[in-house]
């Protein structure tokens, strides 16, 4: 049976890198990162959001038809509203694939240090809509949007039964991530 692994957790948690990580180490899987997505919409740079619900339709429907036709797909994405994470899991249920939840997460005051140094300094992996993703975050609230997030997300996962937190250490990419593979049913 084909599953859904979605990596959901806050900027800069490490979802993309474990992502790529996933994929890289489990060929065929299709590694669904929907900022990657936003960047092949003309004019992203400019408004970055509705780049993002632009293609997010195209990603659900990629998502169904890679699942129902080829096997599994991996999708770091922040998903914490409820209905959105409902429209990705009827993505998989849908064509009778498996949705499996990740929610990676750090201290709040970690989350918040972690996303200002992303893509900057020590850290050359910086992808071209993180400068927009912080245009944004500052617009909306800076580090106080940030806390809201972690603690709506952390929330989150304690509500759903199916969701699992993984515990995401800033540095530590190999432990986060065999802590991510000990988490998965298979």
């Amino acid at each position: 049976m084909a599953r859904l692994l979605l990596l959901n957790g806050p900027p800069g948690i490490g979802k993309s890198t474990l992502a790529r990580r996933y994929a890289a180490d489990h060929p065929g899987t299709l590694c669904c990162d929907i900022d990657v997505l936003r960047t092949l919409i003309g004019g992203w740079q400019d408004d970055f959001l509705t780049a993002g619900g632009l293609v997010r339709p195209a990603a659900l429907a990629m998502i169904s038809a890679y699942l129902r036709d080829s096997g599994d797909v991996v999708l770091p994405q922040l998903l914490a509203v409820p209905a959105e994470l409902a429209r990705f899991e009827a993505a998989a249920t849908d064509v009778g694939a498996a949705f499996v939840e990740r929610v990676l997460l750090d201290t709040a005051d970690a989350t918040v240090a972690r996303f200002h140094r992303r893509g900057r300094g020590a850290d050359e992996s910086a992808d071209p809509w993180h400068e927009q993703v912080r245009g944004i975050v500052a617009a909306q609230g800076g580090d106080d949007v940030l806390r809201d997030r972690h603690a709506v997300l952390t929330r989150l996962a304690a509500e759903r039964p199916g969701a699992v937190v993984v515990r995401s250490r800033e540095g530590d990419v190999d432990g986060t991530y065999a802590a991510l593979l000990a988490s998965l049913p298979y």
